[in-house]
Parts: C-alpha cells; sequence; structure tokens
C-alpha cells in the first residue's frame, strides 16, 4: 500500500493551493483527482465546434497577496493576461439597467423609479428590535417591496433555486450590494450610472484556453509524479487513515485535506457520527454554450455578462463569454458566443431535453440574439454542485461536520468542501487549501485558516501575505 504524509483529493483550486503550500515546504503530499484534468469547478472545455466554455461564470479577482503572487508566477505557462473593466448589467424586460440595480434606479421609468426610490427610503426608516429571520425579511427590511419586486426576489429565487425565507442571511457581506441611501438617492437625482461597487469591477482572463488555463498552470509548475488524475476516491476509512480508489488501489495519510462536497466525503467516511445533522443544500447548474456567426448586437457588444429576473427565460445569467478572449471563439471569419446559466434543484426542476431552445428562444425574444440563424454551435455541460446554499442552520451544521471530521483527520476545505459561498471564489478557495496546510505544518488554531473562519474580514481588505505562511514546517 501506498503512503504518503498528506493526501489531497481533487486538483480545483483548494487542492492545488494545497499542494503548493506542501511543495513549498518540501514536505511529502500526493493530490489524486478524479477527472482527467485539474481545475475542478473551474475547469474549461471545448465544445465540438472549436468553442472554449467555462463551467460556469468565473472571473479571477483577488483578496489576497499571497493568492496574486502564486497565480503571478505560473502565468508564463498559460500565456498572457487580458485585462477586463467590468460591465453588468441586468436586463429589465424592455432595458438593460447596469449593476447594482438599486443604485441605477434613473434606468428605470420615471414611475417606478419613484416607487423603488420611495420603498428603500420607508423600509430604511423602520428599526426593528430583532434580526432578519432568513434571506428575504434581510432583503424586504433592507430594499422595500419594489425593488424587490422588481429584481432582488425573482433574479435570487432563480439563482439559488431554494426558497429564499429558507435561507440564512449571515453570508451577506460583498455578496450582495446593502442599500448606502445616499448613494442611491444621489444615482435617481443625478441621474448618472453608478456601476463601480463590488470586488470584481476589474478583473482579468487567460488570452486562451478560458478559466481552466489558470489552474494547468498552476498544476504544470508542481512534480508529476505528485499529481495523479482519473483517480476517483470511493471509500474512506477514517481509522485506519486510508482511502480507495476506483480500481482498488489504497493509498494511506497521516492527515487528508479533502475538497471534494463534504456531503460526499460523509458519505464515503461511512460514519454515523459524520452524517450532517440538516441534510446540506445545494443547487446544480445547466451552462448552455451558444457559439454564433458574426458580431455581437450593439446593445451588448461590449457588456461582459447580464442578470435576468425575468420570468421569460430560464437562465438568471448570461455572459458574453467571446468578450473575455477572442481565442474562445475558433473562426475563421467573425463569430462571437453567449454562455447562459441555469439553475436547478429537488425544488426547481428544469426540463433538460428542451432547456437549450427555451434559452435560444428567450435569447431572440429579449434581443441578444438577432437571428437564430447565426447560430453555429450549442452545447450544454450539468454542473451538479453549482452554489452552495447558505440554509438556515448551515453554519452551525457545517462547523460541527468540520470538526468531527477533522477529529479523524480528515480537513475538508474549498468551495463545497467547506460548504461556503461567501468564501467560495476561486482566491478563497485557493487560500483555504493554503491556510489548512499552513495550520497543518505549523499548529496554531482557527486563526490560522481566517478565510474558512471569518470571511466577513478577508472580505473587507486585501490581504497582505503572511511570513507564517513560510516559516519552516515542523518536523
Amino acid at each position: 500500500m501506498l503512503k504518503t504524509r498528506h493526501l489531497i483529493l481533487g486538483a480545483g483550486p483548494a487542492g492545488l493551493g494545497a499542494a503548493l503550500r506542501l511543495q513549498e515546504a518540501g514536505v511529502d503530499w500526493l493530490i489524486c483527482e478524479r477527472e482527467a484534468e485539474p481545475g475542478g469547478l473551474s475547469a474549461s472545455f471545448v465544445d465540438e465546434r472549436g468553442f472554449t466554455w467555462d463551467y460556469g461564470g468565473h472571473v479571477l479577482f483577488s483578496h489576497y497577496e499571497t493568492f496574486d503572487k502564486r497565480i503571478n508566477a505560473a502565468r508564463p505557462h498559460a500565456g498572457a493576461w487580458l485585462d477586463h473593466r467590468r460591465e453588468s448589467w441586468i436586463w429589465q424586460g424592455d432595458r438593460f439597467i447596469p449593476y447594482p440595480f438599486q443604485y441605477n434606479l434613473h434606468r428605470l421609468p420615471p414611475e417606478g423609479a419613484a416607487a423603488c426610490l420611495r420603498g428603500v427610503e420607508e423600509a430604511l426608516r423602520v428599526r426593528h428590535d430583532t434580526p432578519p429571520a432568513n434571506f428575504r425579511e434581510l432583503l424586504l427590511r433592507s430594499f422595500g417591496l419594489p425593488i424587490c419586486e422588481h429584481f432582488m426576489f425573482p433574479y435570487n429565487d432563480k439563482v439559488w433555486a431554494w426558497p429564499l425565507n429558507e435561507m440564512d442571511c449571515d453570508w451577506i457581506g460583498e455578496r450582495v450590494a446593502m442599500p448606502d441611501i445616499a448613494r442611491i438617492r444621489a444615482g435617481f437625482e443625478q441621474r448618472r450610472d453608478d456601476k463601480s461597487w463590488g470586488p470584481n469591477n476589474a478583473f482579468r482572463f487567460p488570452d486562451r484556453g478560458g478559466t481552466g488555463a489558470i489552474w494547468k498552470a498552476l498544476a504544470d509548475g508542481l512534480p508529476p509524479e505528485r499529481l495523479r488524475f482519473r483517480a476517483e476516491a470511493v471509500a474512506v476509512d477514517a481509522s485506519a487513515r486510508t482511502v480507495r480508489f476506483r480500481g482498488g488501489d489504497v493509498i494511506g495519510y497521516d492527515a487528508c485535506i479533502s475538497t471534494i462536497p463534504l456531503d460526499q466525503l460523509a458519505a464515503l467516511a461511512d460514519d454515523p457520527a459524520l452524517t450532517p445533522r440538516i441534510p446540506l443544500r445545494a443547487s446544480a447548474t445547466r451552462v448552455i454554450g451558444i457559439g454564433l456567426a458574426g458580431t455581437p448586437p450593439p446593445d451588448i457588444r461590449t457588456k461582459c455578462w447580464m442578470y435576468f429576473p425575468c420570468a421569460n427565460s430560464p437562465h438568471y445569467r448570461v455572459t458574453v463569454f467571446s468578450n473575455y478572449s477572442p481565442s474562445h471563439v475558433p473562426g475563421p471569419g467573425p463569430q462571437w458566443s453567449l454562455m447562459a446559466e441555469v439553475s436547478e434543484s429537488p425544488v426547481k426542476r428544469v426540463d433538460a431535453d428542451g432547456l437549450v431552445q427555451t434559452c435560444v428562444n428567450a435569447l431572440v425574444e429579449d434581443g441578444l440574439i438577432p437571428d437564430p440563424a447565426q447560430i453555429v454551435s450549442t452545447t450544454m455541460r450539468r454542473v451538479p454542485y453549482g452554489y452552495p446554499t447558505p440554509f438556515l442552520g448551515r453554519k452551525a451544521c457545517v462547523a460541527e461536520l468540520l470538526a468531527a471530521l477533522e477529529a479523524r483527520s480528515l480537513y475538508s476545505r474549498g468551495r463545497f468542501g467547506a460548504w461556503t459561498y461567501e468564501a467560495g471564489n476561486m482566491d478563497h478557495a485557493f487560500m483555504q487549501g493554503y491556510e489548512c496546510v499552513g495550520r497543518l505544518l505549523n499548529g496554531g488554531g482557527p486563526e490560522c485558516e481566517p478565510t474558512l473562519n471569518t470571511p466577513h474580514v478577508v472580505n473587507s481588505r486585501y490581504n497582505p501575505e503572511s511570513e507564517a505562511f513560510h516559516a519552516p514546517a515542523k518536523p
């Protein structure tokens, strides 16, 4: 039986972050990935007609100096970066409104804009003795009914695919632009666009290969003998500290850093003590890629992505993916591409057989595709784990499960490994793996993993590199 000091399950951002930290420390490690290449949820693929796609709407921005340094060091493998200024918009049925909605009310018809402003002013005047009981209540208290009816309710219903009153609201932070009433009034009165909110108002993208090129570049810098692909874990024996893989291989470890979904890890361990006391909720994502001949219509020629709260379309977001890099289309001749995302869950089913055509019909109706005869390629991929739902009771439930796993030398990290949306972007996931290894090598408590334990702090600033990350490993 093969034995390694640190076994990593999954070669997505979290797994590669852990592997890189172990490699820097000169400590024994091995990474096992189910798929044929690295990247996890941040991988990319090429369809039969040569169009490049991501498994969802990913853009690279960062809260961490540590992350930026490692990604920049991998850049020669990935080629050039393309820098972008975010253009995100909301389709309101007959017009585009810049995101965030509440800071651009002047783009609505006058009567609707005035009603939205009155609604948020009235909502913010009310003082509440108790915190909001759920996400829906928080939205209503914060924005008022008109804004909620125009955008907040229908869009969030679409993207989360779970009832909003069954979701917690302790994850909000930078994920939702909470209202600044002075800023809302200024935009309304001065009739000027306000598009700069959020950490991703500027981002960069690889010039070729999609988002997956970032993680291929990082993996290329690691010793190839320490990466195993097409290695799917099928059972974990926590007491024996072994993992069995499809095909029969068994690998022993001193510590296992798992980035596979938390509920899957608990099931693989087959230990009643690791059963979540509340079933973990998530939504799947259907990614629909549409390759087209010609050039985008003028209304979307410079846009990055657009949100779709309206009921006529199944998708919650559409990205002009060819705007991120000209290499996303195969040519010859002018071509462009749209990538739509549709959520699904046990309480929000989709008709998979007709979904591509339903999306195309809505995109034609809304003017994003001027002529369906332009379509030269369509593809659809299902991502079973798209969004980790912040359900009521999630934080305590997940914390208990992570602690029980750690007592068995199993460290579950990443977007779905730690079931965290608020710390689930690519930079967060990478740092979860990186920080976990730093804690294992050098000792310490929860303070050594700020991304996992205090995401509201790391999300509130740009985090300088800590010398603790480079302390020598304990023998």
